[in-house]
Order: C-alpha cells, then structure tokens, then sequence
C-alpha cells in the first residue's frame, strides 16, 4: 500500500509514521524539512510546502496513493487545495479533525461520532468543522473518498498537558501553587500517540470507513487533580492547587481562556465502539501514570528542554495572588 502523509513529524502523526513503516506501507511524507522529530528512514521524504498549491502538485506529480492523509489542514481553504490536486489520484483522502469540534459542552456522554459538532467558545474548532463539512460535500457529490478522523488530547513524551509547559512543573518542584481551572474534577481523556496509531493505521486503504467519522482514544477517564498529581509524582514534587474558574481566567488571558472554554474546561469521555468495530485489533494500553514518567524523565534527560517561560510565571503570580486575596475578602 502506498501512502501519503501532509506532515509526518508532529506528536501524533510521528507515531503513525513509525507504526505505517513497520507494517510495511510504503510512506511518502512532505514537509519543509524543519522539524525536531525526525522520520523512520524507510519514508520516502519530498521536500515541499503543502499549503502552497504550486509546489504541491508539483512534488507528487505522476503519483498515485491508496491513501492520503493531510495532518495540517486547519481551514477550508487548505480542504479545497487538497480536493483539487488530490480528487483523481487518492483512493483514500483522510483529514485529521478534532475532538473539539463535537457539541461544547455536550448534552450527554459518552461522547460517540453522532454527537453533533457545535463548538461556539473556539475558533479552532469551528475551523475544523467547516473543513468536514466542505469533505462531506465533496464525497456526496463528487465521491471524493473522505475518512475524517478526530483525536482528544494526544500526547507524546515531548507534550505536558499544562498551560506553561516545563514553567508548570518547575512551579512544583520549587514549591509554588499552580492554576487549576474549575475545581480540578471534571474529567478528561489523554491518549498516548502510540496507542493512538494502533487504531489510525487501521483506517489506511481501509475502503469501509470512507464517508465515515472516527475518534480514536484512550477510555481512562482522569480528572484534573488526577493529571497534575501523576505529573507531580513523576517529577517528585508538591502539587498545591490554586482553583480558578475558567471563566475568570479567560478574562485575564483570552487566548488560554478559549482553549478551556472551548474544550478542557468540559468534562469529555468518549465511546470508541465505532473504531473498534472497524479495527477490532485496537486497545489502548498506555495509562497516562506511565505517560507522565516518560515525560518527566525526557525532560530530565536534558535540562536544555527545560524552558522556562518567565511570562506564565508572571501572570500565574498575579492571578493566583488576585483571586486569593478576592476569595479571602469575600
């Protein structure tokens, strides 16, 4: 089988690079050649830029693909560049949608593929949902074969599930609070990327999941003072939780603020019966207790990794210290 990847070297699609190759798929992947992770030397590398049409059509000139898989389209207009260069040489186009785009907040869960898509806090997310509906058109009318796929919160070693990245967990170690949105307990999904790919691969060439939607994840369901205590017992430090609404915190930084609003902020477990029943050998089997060890110990490996961004230190400091001293005088 042979294969296409728009990317191929981020957290998740990293993975499924890895696990495409070893099954044996022959896998092309274009990208810009920058990037920090690298490919499995089996891939054949084109050097392009995918969003330009262009250099595009160009690079994957003469090639034909059982499947093709764009991992970095965000916004129609990237969709309609994809349906016009790949309509007659792709057997399978699958697009990596979101989670997110699912009804926010949901009126029921578990979370299954007929949740509607509805998402009014995140621009994000409403992107995405306007690019499945442009696929969905094409494949009604024009029998463009669309595989939509939409993952929760993946993550590899590399990716801390916390605003501030490394800054989170050097709070902790020093003996600092750290912002919890909410109260810490609704509850939330992460999937290792690895465990992730075991279902995606599945999908490749797969001709019955054409015209169909997927989510693919992990079915341990962890609250928020779950995940920051792994965090803070991998790192052997203190978790001491300040609990801020996320309300309050999207008025003190909007761009954080929609990311909670819009997403982890809502309590979101999902049924995954529909990508078993397509890829039956599926089965998460990394809980995140071990996910949080490798990310600590590969932040420990090289302390180079260990930025610390002085910014989110500062507006931690003043938010924990304002809503202290708010909910103390009340």
């Amino acid at each position: 089988m042979r294969v296409l990847f728009l990317g191929g070297t981020g957290v998740i699609s990293s993975a499924c690079s890895r696990q495409a190759v070893d099954q044996g798929i022959e896998l092309y992947a274009i990208n810009r050649g920058v990037t920090a992770r690298s490919l499995p030397d089996k891939v054949k590398r084109i050097k392009a830029d995918a969003r330009d049409a262009r250099d595009l059509c160009k690079a994957v000139a003469a090639l034909e693909f059982d499947a093709v898989v764009d991992w970095i389209a965000f916004t129609p207009e990237h969709i309609q560049q994809d349906y016009s260069v790949f309509r007659e040489t792709a057997g399978q186009f699958i697009f990596i949608s979101t989670a997110s785009a699912y009804q926010t907040p949901p009126s029921h869960l578990p979370i299954t593929e007929e949740t509607p898509l509805s998402n009014p806090f995140w621009e994000y997310s409403r992107q995405k949902i306007d690019c499945e509906n442009l696929l969905m058109e094409f494949y009604e009318r024009h029998q463009f074969p669309v595989t939509i796929v939409r993952p929760s919160h993946t993550y590899d070693r590399t990716k801390l599930p916390c605003r501030g990245n490394w800054t989170t967990i050097d709070r902790m170690r020093k003996g600092l609070p750290v912002i919890v949105h909410g109260d810490g307990t609704s509850l939330w999904t992460l999937t290792h990327h690895l465990d992730f790919a075991k279902g995606f691969i599945g999908l490749l060439g797969n001709t019955a999941a054409i015209g169909e939607a997927f989510h693919i994840t992990s079915e341990e369901w962890l609250t928020w003072n779950q995940i920051y205590q792994y965090l803070a017992d991998a790192a052997k430090a203190d978790f001491k939780p300040v609990y801020i609404p996320s309300t309050v915190i999207n008025e003190f930084d909007p761009e954080m603020g929609s990311g909670l609003l819009g997403d982890k902020a809502q309590s979101m477990i999902f049924d995954n019966s529909k990508i078993k029943h397509f890829v039956p050998d599926f089965e998460c089997t990394i809980p995140f207790e071990q996910g949080s060890r490798e990310m600590i110990d590969w932040y420990d490996a090289n302390p180079v990794r260990q930025v610390i961004d002085s910014s989110y230190n500062e507006f931690s400091d003043k938010l924990i210290d304002r809503c202290v001293k708010y909910f103390t005088n009340d």
